[in-house]
């Protein structure tokens, strides 16, 4: 099963509160005034903590995320994670676990990790995952986590901190798998879709070939063939399965570094 709570939170472990008052990074012009983008970024930001496994700093963390949000200015994004954080409040901790774990590592069809949905278990998977590593390095950010580059809350994090043209870029070429985890998590009744909810409000409206494709994505499931595993070696667990199988790719095992050989001994 993946994620497991000491991975998918790693991201914000020990920063939550420095998360929601980290200003973004300079970015090129847009036409966006400065409060907008920095706005946007909050909102970005927030989506992103509130996607992350309810661990016990998160679940701590529930009042000053629940204040966050109920000073946004007004929204569609607003209201939706007004919603998700007063339901998200109110839960046991045990509880928010559990609904985490069904919604996301149990269900195909709503897995955080985004390059699934458009290319599956294929070769152009692996290189899509490099694309985004890519991506981030160039822009000179690190991630943190043993996360993979599409995971969501990563995927949120570099577009709060790169900005809305090549920040925003993955979300974007995403967008009809994020309208897929928002349709599957509104058909299982999970306040995580105002999550989602308020993610879309941020992208462009779907168009008429979106709205097609993603219903193809849910009665088809993404494209798969049987051979050309990723290079982060994920896919033998992420396997395209039939409804209600499907369990999402584990994280790559971390690389292992044969002992330098030095005159005298090794080290």
């Amino acid at each position: 099963m993946s994620p497991q709570p000491t991975t998918v939170s790693g991201m914000v472990r020990g920063r939550v509160r420095a998360a929601l008052r980290r200003p973004p990074r300079p970015v090129r012009p847009s036409s966006l005034t400065p409060e907008e983008a920095e706005e946007r970024a909050l909102l970005l930001r927030l989506t992103s903590l509130l996607l992350q496994y309810p661990d016990a700093e998160l679940a701590a963390a529930r009042p000053e995320l629940s204040a966050a949000v109920q000073a946004l200015p007004p929204s569609a994004a607003a209201v939706h994670l007004a919603a998700f954080t007063t339901w998200f409040a109110g839960q046991e901790p045990q509880a928010l676990e559990r609904h985490y774990v069904d919604m996301f590592d149990l269900r195909r069809k709503s897995s955080l990790y985004l390059t699934y949905y458009l290319h599956g278990d294929t070769r152009r998977r692996g290189m899509a995952l490099l694309a985004l590593a890519q991506c981030y390095r160039a822009a000179g950010w690190d991630a943190g986590t043993g996360e993979l580059p599409d995971h969501l809350p990563v995927v949120l994090e570099y577009a709060a901190l790169a900005g809305p043209r090549a920040g925003e870029a993955p979300l974007r070429r995403h967008r009809r798998g994020l309208a897929l985890i928002h349709r599957a998590l509104t058909d299982a009744d999970s306040p995580y879709g105002h999550v989602l909810a308020a993610l879309l409000t941020l992208l462009p409206p779907p168009t008429e070939a979106d709205a097609r494709a993603v219903a193809e994505l849910a009665a088809q499931g993404p494209p798969d063939e049987e051979v050309g595993l990723d290079p982060y070696g994920t896919y033998g667990a992420g396997e395209f399965a039939p409804p209600g199988a499907f369990v999402p790719p584990e994280q790559a095992a971390p690389t292992l570094v044969p002992p330098l050989t030095i005159p005298g001994g090794t080290r």
